[in-house]
């Protein structure tokens, strides 16, 4: 129990995630923070992969967890299956583990298929996980170019540097 107290939420997610097998890299916010900025960020974006044996997998998965539609009424129903998934792309959900939003396409890059190619496995605390490459991470902050990503991006050149020099 103490353990549970411990996890991150990107950490209780990718657990169950994993647990069911599921393909997913982390993205956004949090593959920010671990590849070492201090902004903070609350909620967890993951790229996943949109074939049907991973939507079957990313459906269970979501039973597990429990999410419910952010910013959707309450009482619309939702049908977590692989039939509902293949139907969308990008989900946003409030979970017991905090926002999580799921991304079958990241502009201006692509899908799972193109960001996996570069992705990098990295070790969260007991789990290894996929996380975006920091160039790519770079590349969708500058086409975003919201307020919070050109902070972002000040972060993410400001990492990309100090690894540079340190090789």
């Amino acid at each position: 129990m103490a353990d549970d107290i411990e996890k991150s939420d990107l950490l209780r997610i990718a657990e169950i995630l994993l647990s069911h097998g599921v393909d997913f890299i982390v993205v956004g916010g949090q593959a920010e923070t671990i590849f070492g900025s201090s902004r903070v960020t609350v909620d967890i974006d993951l790229c996943y992969r949109r074939t049907r044996d991973n939507l079957k997998k990313l459906a269970a998965a979501l039973r597990e967890i429990k999410p419910s539609l952010r910013n959707a009424p309450k009482d619309l129903p939702f049908i977590i299956d692989e039939q509902t998934l293949a139907l969308g792309n990008n989900f946003t959900f409030e979970t017991p583990f905090g926002d999580l939003d799921l991304l079958g396409f990241l502009e201006p890059l692509g899908d799972y298929e193109v960001i996996s190619k570069r992705a990098v496995p990295i070790q969260i605390a007991h789990l290894t996980v996929k996380v975006i490459h920091i160039d790519d991470l770079i590349t969708i902050k500058q086409y975003l170019q919201r307020p919070k990503d050109r902070d972002s991006l000040m972060h993410l050149l400001a990492i990309k540097k100090i690894q540079s020099e340190s090789k």
